[in-house]
């Protein structure tokens, strides 16, 4: 809060530079493929190579810029008290951002062979608060599902 204020005693504004903007769109979508990861209480070496390679294909990264955006996110998702925060950011994606996105997280959680309960209704949250569809989640599980063979 204070930052923001001598921002715009300073600047005059307390808009976010275009690179902020862009920063905080990746760390939101890194923060919730985290919190996807984690929601079975069981963060595997497999998720996070599945949401190193996401990031790095999602943000034209290096290798090494996806793992560090990746615990710069861990960071963020441990101190967060809800989701909300990174949803909000998340949500300013196209349409076709977000369906990719929602793909990536049943990737992750669908990569250790079981649907967990929390990670399904994990999903479905970040969906409503995204505002993707029930059935639009249901074809993209569908479309890992059968990539990986379950």
């Amino acid at each position: 809060m204070f930052d923001k204020i001598f921002k715009k005693m300073r600047t005059g504004s307390d808009a976010p530079s275009e690179s902020e903007e862009a920063d905080a769109i990746q760390v939101a979508v890194a923060a919730l493929c985290v919190e996807a990861a984690r929601a079975d209480e069981d963060y595997e070496a497999s998720e996070i190579a599945i949401i190193d390679r996401f990031l790095a294909k999602r943000f034209s990264l290096s290798t090494e810029d996806a793992a560090s955006l990746r615990a710069k996110a861990e960071t963020a998702q441990s101190d967060a008290l809800d989701i909300q925060r990174f949803t909000r950011i998340a949500k300013e994606m196209s349409e076709d951002e977000k369906i990719g996105f929602i793909e990536n997280l049943w990737e992750i959680v669908l990569s250790d062979g079981n649907r967990d309960p929390f990670e399904d209704t994990l999903i479905r949250r970040i969906c409503g608060l995204i505002y993707v569809s029930d059935p639009a989640s249901g074809a993209a599980r569908a479309r890992v599902a059968a990539r990986l063979g379950q």
